[in-house]
């Protein structure tokens, strides 16, 4: 059980990691997702007022979505080690984390998106980013998983 714990705390550092990549403003995921946020249409002015704004609770902030990184990372890291202690293939635990994330987390995004404020003219370009950076976030961590199952 150990291993899982320190696995999952690694996977959600490597969430933190591909997520900072992931919605960075040099990629057109990131901006995509100020646009859903609304910063395309501030000026730099109310920009940096926003994140003089939010300094104060991005601890907080950060704090959560660590932990709730760490809960996604402790399922796919127990599903992987669990079944392939178990006798089953790496590639068939893969099946199971994408069947997960298909499953789960694509209808989650979906209704999300779809039941949101979403801008109708991006709804379906940060529908696909946000479903791909979680299918290369869960897929990555399963493979570090599988290194030690």
């Amino acid at each position: 059980m150990t291993t899982v714990i320190i696995l999952s705390i690694v996977g959600a550092i490597i969430s933190a990691v591909i997520g900072t990549f992931w919605y960075s403003n040099k990629t057109p995921m990131g901006r995509t997702h100020m646009q859903f946020l609304g910063f395309d249409k501030l000026s730099d002015e109310e920009k940096k007022r926003k994140i003089e704004e939010a300094k104060p609770t991005m601890k907080k902030v950060y704090s959560a979505q660590m932990l709730l990184s760490f809960t996604t990372s402790l399922w796919v890291v127990f599903v992987v080690i669990m079944s392939m202690r178990n006798g089953v293939t790496a590639m068939v635990a893969y099946v199971f984390v994408l069947a997960s994330w298909l499953c789960f987390v694509v209808p989650t995004i979906g209704t999300a998106l779809l039941w949101g404020n979403c801008d109708p003219k991006i709804v379906w370009k940060k529908f696909f980013y946000d479903i791909s950076y979680n299918l290369v976030n869960l897929l990555v961590i399963a493979v570090v998983a599988s290194w030690f199952a």
